[in-house]
């Protein structure tokens, strides 16, 4: 298609603290065009590289920063709890899926959903399993979400801002692959 980056020319790699001002300045752009996030924008650096990351991706497009994810410590989130209860698990082995966005120009080329898929093997080699809560208006994430595997658990009320809250869904990541040993599959 006309005007879309070759899958060539698209990188996933650990971010990198040099990585973290595009970063930011892409999480500016795309709460401008999207409303989304609706919160961390008044300190996207804080924001993105919080203490709560145990690990972040970048999606380059011929060497600019284009998407983002990151893999949260849990820290009081609804979706995390959901889980617990629902798997009888501790939140120990559950972390979050945040921090993900891809900017505009690079959608259409699954630059989400090859984030996510970073995040997730990377989450199911050290035994942990995902969750996420996604605003109820963000259909295309949601679509995403599903379209990966990820299974709805439950919805609530995502508390942002000044007292401000929104409907959100929550999800968890699919069941990982087992191999013959019984260890997660690792895709490369």
């Amino acid at each position: 298609m006309a005007g879309q980056p070759a899958e060539r020319d698209l990188v996933i790699r650990p971010r990198r603290t040099e990585d973290l001002d595009d970063a930011a300045e892409a999480l500016v752009a795309i709460h401008a065009s999207d409303g989304y996030p609706v919160e961390g924008v008044d300190d996207p650096h804080g924001w993105l590289d919080s203490p709560k990351v145990i690990r972040a991706w970048i999606a380059a497009l011929d060497g600019r920063v284009v998407g983002h994810v990151s893999i949260n410590r849990p820290n009081g989130e609804e979706a995390v709890a959901l889980w617990a209860d629902q798997a009888g698990v501790p939140d120990t082995q559950i972390a979050v899926l945040a921090r993900l966005f891809v900017l505009p120009e690079a959608r259409g080329n699954d630059v989400g959903g090859r984030l996510m898929n970073a995040a997730t093997t990377s989450a199911q080699m050290d035994g942990l399993r995902l969750v996420l809560d996604v605003m109820a208006k963000d259909a295309a994430a949601i679509r995403l979400y599903e379209r990966l595997g990820w299974s709805h658990i439950g919805t609530t009320s995502h508390a942002y801002g000044d007292g401000q809250s929104i409907e959100a869904i929550c999800f968890v990541s699919p069941e990982p692959a087992q191999t013959s040993s019984g260890s997660p599959e690792r895709s490369e």
